[in-house]
């Protein structure tokens, strides 16, 4: 998006980031949007995509915003995503899937707009995520555990845990 501001002249990009105007770029990007819109709608596919973007998300963050605490943001938003959508995908219906993938997507362009309009709403939106990050990551951790406990428990490599014992 920000290659296509600046390459349209709606937006002057800053020259280390010149690069994003590089029409190889803003193809690959585009192309790369467009999968992830539709395997972000079904669940499964888009934890394989949220896997292999762990590769990509978070060093390019880290090159984007030239400096470690790039890479700890991108490392704190892949983390959060990822988890998050690895979860909902337990659910066997897909409308809270499409409804988390659909405003993901709202978030995105809505976080680009605010930080080029206002960046100080924008650090203050951005401040207020990381701290529901901290917040909820750790019970993400807890959730997704639960799920691989289970499905270990299904493919055969661990005993049933009686009710009892698995609501302590």
């Amino acid at each position: 998006m920000l290659g296509l501001l600046g390459t349209t002249g709606h937006l002057a990009l800053p020259p280390d980031l010149v690069l994003l105007q590089d029409p190889m770029v803003i193809f690959v990007a585009g192309a790369m949007y467009l999968i992830e819109f539709f395997a972000d709608k079904i669940p499964g596919i888009d934890t394989g995509w949220d896997v292999i973007h762990t590769f990509i998300r978070i060093p390019a963050g880290a090159i984007l915003a030239a400096a470690l605490a790039g890479g700890t943001l991108a490392a704190g938003a892949h983390a959060t995503k990822a988890g998050t959508r690895a979860i909902i995908n337990a659910s066997p219906e897909p409308i809270t899937n499409w409804t988390a993938s659909i405003l993901e997507d709202v978030a995105v362009i809505g976080g680009l707009w605010t930080a080029l309009q206002n960046p100080v709403l924008f650090l203050v939106g951005l401040a207020a995520f990381f701290a529901l990050a901290i917040w909820l990551l750790p019970k993400i951790w807890r959730g997704l555990q639960r799920i691989f406990g289970y499905l270990k428990r299904k493919l055969g490599g661990a005993p049933e845990i009686p009710e009892d014992v698995a609501t302590d």
